[in-house]
């Protein structure tokens, strides 16, 4: 785990009852990645695989980590999607058809919070540093997001 710096917030977040989840699919698959979906089958829900079920892709960015699990996004929903930061949660409901929640009785789902024009600008510099470690991924709940709301 990196060392984060403390004024880069975080792309990525989960709620407490989205890290439950988490914990209890580490525990039944081992280490686990998420990946953020584009759409088509599964809409733009968040899915969940066993680490090394999933390549993961030069056009695929590194947002963060959740509950000890990297989550990815391809690079051009990203470009759609950098000014906010992603909040995952759980519902009731059936998980994307490949995803590991599938089953579960709870999907995960991706909400999301616009970033103040301050942490816009704390997350352009550290991206214009020479070390891509200025603003890395971090495990953290989000004080915004109510579980399963």
């Amino acid at each position: 785990m990196f060392a984060l710096k403390k004024d880069c917030p975080a792309r990525v977040v989960a709620t407490s009852a989205a890290l439950d989840l988490i914990e209890r699919l580490h525990r039944e698959h081992g280490d686990l990645l998420f990946h953020q979906s584009g759409g088509c089958c599964d809409g733009s829900a968040p899915m969940c695989y066993p680490q090394g079920d999933f390549l993961i892709g030069d056009a695929d960015v590194l947002l963060g980590e959740i509950g000890g699990a990297p989550f990815y996004i391809g690079a051009a929903q990203f470009e759609y999607w950098k000014h906010t930061q992603l909040v995952i949660d759980v519902v009731p409901g059936q998980g994307g058809m490949f995803s590991l929640d599938n089953g579960a009785g709870l999907r995960f789902l991706t909400r999301s919070r616009i970033f103040s024009d301050a942490e816009l600008a704390r997350l352009a510099s550290a991206s214009a540093t020479a070390d891509p470690r200025d603003c890395p991924p971090e495990l953290a709940r989000s004080p915004l997001a109510r579980p399963g709301v």
